[in-house]
């Protein structure tokens, strides 16, 4: 079950955020919005938040699945509580791409497609493929160089059941360079 949630956010979490910026100013809104008087910092964090809690709710719509393997087997609990919190997590790092993407481009399909393909970059990076192709080439340095950037590589410990700090800090570094991106860009359009 937990082996498809970065497959499906990549592409529904840009679906989600692909107008949180995009189309404000072809909508009229931006400036409405950036006249307030609250830091851009704040709205960039109210959009994101707002999306994550819409893709939270879809995770919790997914507890079912967890209420029928209880009634049919004894599973470690634990272990699937510690893979639904990862994977709250991975899912504010997609969205995070997905809205620094939306504020970058001015339509909402390119903001789409960029933040698909953003999304697959950092997620391809922790394929056995990729860096396997990259440890023949380069040498094993450079293939985990660029396999610990993978949103995958931090999830698969929790597939396992295991709490690594590490990927806890990957996740919210990865989410505040995000928005911070967001935030810068969004700030330029303020400007220009």
């Amino acid at each position: 079950f937990f082996l498809f949630h970065p497959w499906l956010y990549l592409v529904f979490l840009p679906a989600i955020a692909m107008r949180l910026w995009a189309d404000e100013a072809r909508g009229g809104t931006l400036e409405l919005l950036l006249s307030l008087p609250a830091p851009v910092w704040s709205l960039v964090l109210g959009k994101f938040l707002a999306a994550w809690t819409v893709a939270g709710a879809a995770l919790l719509f997914t507890l079912p699945m967890w209420i029928s393997v209880n009634w049919l087997g004894n599973p470690d609990n634990a272990a699937i509580l510690l893979t639904y919190a990862m994977s709250f997590l991975m899912a504010g790092g997609y969205l995070a791409i997905a809205c620094a993407m939306s504020a970058a481009a001015r339509n909402q399909v390119v903001a789409f497609v960029l933040s698909v393909a953003v999304g697959f970059l950092f997620t391809a990076a922790g394929l056995p493929v990729v860096t396997s192709g990259l440890s023949g080439m380069f040498g094993p340095g450079a293939a985990d160089a660029l396999a610990s950037f993978s949103l995958l590589t931090h999830f698969e410990a929790a597939q396992r059941g295991v709490l690594e700090l590490r990927a806890i800090t990957f996740y919210i570094g990865f989410i505040a360079l995000w928005l911070t991106l967001n935030a810068i860009w969004v700030s330029a359009r303020k400007g220009g």
